[in-house]
This record gives structure tokens, sequence and C-alpha cells, in this order.
């Protein structure tokens, strides 16, 4: 029993005090040779992760499911709405139960927020947040702070720039929230102004020692920060395409824009074009590290959760 970290279930970051957050970096730091395949773990062996993706996933759910398996468990799952009993018109609360049976935690993925809520409220077995609709993603949060800590040494005292869509992105939300547990944090939010980051947000930030400052270009804060942490224009997030096509390409990160700077770029991915690939093999991308660090940090997060509440 690992009596510091007292949380059952992880849907939203806000659940989260720094111990909670500093426990999982420890955590995974300690599994990065496991998670690398230089060391093997069975810590996890007979465990079964169920992995309930109503809304596609490539690395979210390939990393959950790559951290059951290098800790010598296994995951079994759909990767969509179309590939489970829901199509046949199933309630998601009876697929959950159905899963509840077979797993010993369960990984949630769906377009509507409040579903990883409502599922741990029925079911007795932990439930993660894979992303919800555009309103949290915790463990991606944990990932990228991961990031941060390792490639600039600390998170306390950072300067960041969120750039792309704000008002959709539930990475950029839950990062915001987080950095909240941190000194003498200053974000910079970049967007267009139909994708500015939701007054609720705002609310959280407010109340923390968070600094915050809003700009519609990169080249106005580019000189100013450790971190340009960039997101797609979630094209599946527009009921209007006209409204995508009008926003899409705003903000493009490209190699002469970072020369010179002392800065990282982080992405979550999918890329479509706001980071041009001469970048890729720069010092300054950190986006394909970000997509690695994902096993160790999500490795921490099952071993935690299925070790502090077994069946």
């Amino acid at each position: 029993m690992i009596s510091i970290f007292k949380l059952k279930n992880i849907i939203s970051i806000k659940d989260f005090e720094r111990k909670d957050v500093d426990y999982i970096l420890d955590e995974a730091a300690k599994l990065e040779n496991i998670a690398k395949s230089k060391e093997v773990s069975e810590e996890l062996k007979g465990k079964i992760l169920g992995l309930m993706f109503f809304e596609p996933s490539t690395r979210t759910r390939m990393s959950f499911e790559t951290a059951i398996k290098r800790l010598g468990g296994d995951g079994i799952g759909f990767e969509n709405s179309g590939s489970s009993s829901v199509s046949k018109g199933e309630s998601i609360a009876d697929t959950a139960k159905m899963f509840e049976g077979y797993c010993d935690a369960l990984v949630i993925r769906h377009e509507l927020e409040g579903v990883s809520k409502f599922i741990s409220d029925i079911v007795d077995v932990p439930v993660i947040n894979a992303g919800d609709g555009a309103g949290q993603h915790p463990t991606q949060t944990l990932l990228d702070l991961y990031t941060i800590k390792k490639e600039i040494g600390e998170i306390d005292n950072i300067k960041i720039a969120l750039v792309g869509d704000l008002k959709y992105g539930r990475t950029v939300h839950s990062l915001s929230n987080a950095l909240g547990l941190y000194k003498n944090v200053k974000i910079y939010l970049v967007s267009p102004p139909e994708l500015k980051m939701p007054q609720e947000v705002f609310h959280d930030i407010n109340k923390t020692n968070v600094t915050w400052e809003e700009a519609e270009t990169i080249e106005e804060i580019i000189d100013d920060v450790d971190v340009l942490y960039i997101t797609r224009i979630q094209k599946e997030r527009f009921a209007d395409l006209d409204d995508y096509l009008k926003i899409k390409g705003a903000y493009i990160v490209n190699k002469k824009m970072l020369e010179g700077k002392d800065l990282i770029v982080m992405h979550p991915l999918p890329r479509i074009d706001e980071i041009d690939t001469d970048v890729d093999n720069t010092k300054y991308n950190k986006y394909f590290t970000q997509a690695a660090n994902a096993v160790p940090v999500r490795m921490a997060i099952l071993k935690t959760l299925i070790k502090n509440n077994p069946k």
C-alpha cells in the first residue's frame, strides 16, 4: 500500500495536490529503465487493464497498453464506439460494469465531458480519465510536467507559452490547472480571439500564484519563454468547417524562428502543420521525447492505483 498517494481515481488534475504530482513524477523516474526495456518487471503480473476508448486515440491508448505490459500485466478493450456494444445500443454504464468484472482498472476516453467521473461513481476499480471532450486530460498533464522537469530541471520559476487552440484543448486546460501548484510560474496564452482560454480556466488560474498574459502572436513572447507548448487547431471540435478553415495554420513554428533561443518545443501530438518538420532534428524538439515519456509516467500511475486498490 502506497499511503502517500490517496487518490483512487484520476479524473481531473484539479484533484491533485503538489505532493501527489511529485510522487508520480518521482516514481516515473524510477521506472525509466523498465519503460525502455533495460530491465524487466512483473510488478503487475496477472493484472488486467480495461481500455475503453469511445473516441479515437493513438499515443494515449498505445502508451497505456505498453505501460501495463512493461509491468507484467495485460490490457483488453476497444478503440472506438463502433467496435463496442455501445454501437448496438448498450449503455455506457452497462459497458463499464461489464469491464469492471474483467479488469483491475479502467482507462476511459470519451468525446463528452464528465463520462469518466460518471463511470468512477458506478464501479469499484480505479478509473483513469484519458481525455473527455474539451474537458481534462490529467495523465497527459503529468507526462508534460515530467518532460518539463527532466528537460529544464524544475517546474517552479518557468515561463511557458500555451499556443493554438486554448478553447477546446483539454491538454492546455489541465496543464494550466497543474501549473498553479508550482511557484513563480508565468503562462503566456497565445491564440486567435475565437480560441481564447475559457473563463472557467481563468477562474482556476486566478486562485493560484500563477501570473498570465494573453498574446496573439508567437513573436511577441518567444524571447521570454522557457517552453513553447504548441497545440493543433482541432478540426473535429468545430461545428462549421468554414470557421476552422479561417483559423487553420494561424500558428506555425519553424527552425528559423527558434534559432538563438533558449527554449524547448513541446506538443501533445498529433501534429498537423503547427511545427515545421525542419524543427525535428534540432535541440528544440522535445515533442517526441514527450510522447515517449508517456510510458514511465503511465506505468507509475497504474502501479500506484492498482497496488493501492486491489480487487
